[in-house]
């Protein structure tokens, strides 16, 4: 149904110098023999931003591990190889929000290479994330997988502010590019 990491990556365009970089980074570990493995310092995520269109928020969620407000998204289960999917099935996961869907389109919006701390038994390493756009026509229906799971609806400028990661604020940024879009206007 949804395309497969070698595709999704080579559809995209980065958008500066530095998503260059990480891209290129993301295609040489998009050809390896299991580019989601977390037995590897270095292995793909797939995250996505929700929003709500009709208020033009998003949602974001408080990482215990990370003390940081970030969006949603993780590691892919045994089995999992397309990026939007494992991107919705982890929407689904952490915010019960059972109509989330892609926005406004299927396209990959950013591409990523976060360093991880060392943690929970793991060595430091690095995730190669992909990131999508989810919405929902249900916000007041969201719901945190567990109480430490903060999730909070913020305005774009409120959520550029909450978060310290410059990557995240770059991302949250063309998200809402997007969301100030007419209808009808073609997203970039």
């Amino acid at each position: 149904m949804y395309a497969d990491l070698a595709t999704v990556l080579a559809d995209y365009q980065p958008k500066d110098d530095v998503e260059k970089i990480d891209h290129e980074r993301a295609l040489t570990l998009a050809t390896s023999a299991d580019p989601w493995s977390r037995d590897t310092p270095r292995h793909v995520t797939a995250s996505a931003l929700v929003v709500d269109p009709v208020t033009r928020r998003v949602l974001l969620r408080w990482h215990a591990r990370q003390q940081a407000w970030l969006q949603i998204g993780g590691h892919a289960d045994p089995g999992e190889a397309r990026p939007l999917a494992i991107a919705l099935r982890e929407g689904l996961e952490e915010t019960g929000l059972t109509d989330l869907v892609p926005w406004p389109d299927t396209g990959l919006r950013h591409v990523v290479v976060v360093p991880v701390a060392a943690g929970k038994g793991e060595p430091a390493h690095e995730h190669v994330d992909v990131r999508f756009v989810l919405a929902t026509a249900t916000p007041d229906d969201v719901r945190p997988e567990k109480p430490d799971a903060k999730l909070e609806w913020l305005s774009v400028p409120e959520a550029i502010a909450r978060t310290s990661e410059p990557n995240l604020r770059e991302f949250i940024t063309r998200v809402g590019a997007l969301l100030t879009l007419t209808e009808g206007e073609a997203p970039a």
